[in-house]
């Protein structure tokens, strides 16, 4: 039999592997707590849940509609699935989060096609789409009616409010529907100074998959419909797609915590601040460059919480002693590092130490 795991701090060591690998937020923590008291209705019509919604409408535009989810990739899946026709397919850049990284979920759950595109930067734009936006009316193809981007992108670079604005408009002429995978939202917001509305709501997004897991939940994301209609029958499709909670008081109520205040800024402001630091020291250490140093490059702009760079096998041996973190795949040299809310600068300063030896 296993023993119980450790509950000592020292025994978790935080690493630069994935923002998912950092615990809950305290904040959020004592909001589950509060949250627990009594008997409440269940399936979403508690106070928390009727709160969040009023939160949500604060934050995004009084047509806003909320629906708690689980996780991030069963607000996708809901999103799109609720937007399109089984014989629809969306747009979306080829490292996206809906194409790689969750399982075929929106083919094979929501019944939509990826319809993939390679970027530079993980960013689409509208002439970049139109390499997949066409043959409406082509029986013998899936048809293109929604265009989805992830803010932040899988590179960690954020679309500014005009691309997003031109994006949607090139969507809506069109004929499709905008859509955002928001994961990583609350980063995006922090880099660029601006409200959520800005990059959403107010630049033409449809359909919001709202994150929260990755900025200090225990595991709370959201649909947020911001275009009345864009998504018809979304409050079936949740049941259906097994994200509708009994006891969802305790999902809306670390929404709350999240979004009501400033906490979303504040915790995703921390963890881009630990990124920009990580980026100026592996900066400091090309220029002064030395033998325990060769080969070192940051391929892509450092815009929110993650810095990629390429390593030598001997810098990445060195650096692992110390510090868990992932290769990208497909490139043996790019590394990811992604910094957390609980990121501090010891632990940056620590890395770039170790990547030195």
């Amino acid at each position: 039999m296993s023993p119980n795991p450790s509950t000592v701090p020292e025994d978790h060591p935080r690493t630069f592997a994935s923002d998912n690998y950092s615990g809950v937020h305290p904040e959020v923590l004592a909001a589950v707590a509060a949250a627990n008291v009594g008997h409440t209705s269940s399936y979403g019509a508690d106070p928390w849940t009727e709160r969040f919604g009023e939160v949500a409408r604060e934050l995004f535009g009084p047509d806003t509609a909320a629906f708690p989810v689980f996780n991030g990739t069963g607000a996708n899946v809901v999103s799109l699935q609720a937007a399109l026709p089984r014989w629809g397919a969306v747009v979306c850049a080829r490292s996206a989060h809906i194409n790689v990284d969750e399982g075929g979920a929106p083919e094979k759950v929501a019944g939509v096609k990826t319809l993939p595109i390679d970027t530079p930067d993980g960013k689409l734009t509208p002439e970049l789409v139109d390499r997949e936006a066409w043959g409406w009316g082509d029986e013998h193809r899936a048809q293109p009616l929604a265009v989805s981007i992830s803010q932040s992108s899988e590179f960690g670079t954020c679309y500014t409010p005009d691309e997003v604005r031109a994006l949607a408009e090139h969507a809506h002429a069109r004929g499709m529907i905008l859509h955002m995978d928001g994961s990583r939202l609350g980063n995006a917001a922090a880099h660029l100074d601006c409200s959520l509305a800005a990059i959403t709501s107010e630049a033409g997004v449809d359909v919001l998959s709202l994150g929260g897991t990755k900025n200090g939940l225990l595991g709370a994301e959201a649909v947020i419909v911001l275009n009345p209609g864009a998504a018809p029958g979304i409050e079936y499709l949740r049941k259906l797609d097994m994200q509708l909670g009994s006891k969802m008081r305790f999902v809306s109520a670390q929404l709350i915590a999240l979004y009501e205040g400033g906490l979303w800024r504040r915790s995703a402001g921390h963890a881009n601040a630990m990124a920009a630091r990580l980026r100026a020291g592996m900066e400091e250490l090309i220029t002064s460059g030395g033998d325990r140093t060769p080969g070192i490059s940051l391929p892509y702009a450092t815009e929110s919480n993650v810095v990629f760079a390429k390593l030598s096998a001997e810098a990445k041996a060195r650096t692992r002693e110390r510090f868990h973190f992932y290769d990208w795949p497909g490139d043996p040299e790019l590394v990811r590092l992604m910094c957390s809310f609980d990121t501090t600068t010891e632990d940056v300063d620590a890395l770039v130490a170790a990547i030195t030896g």
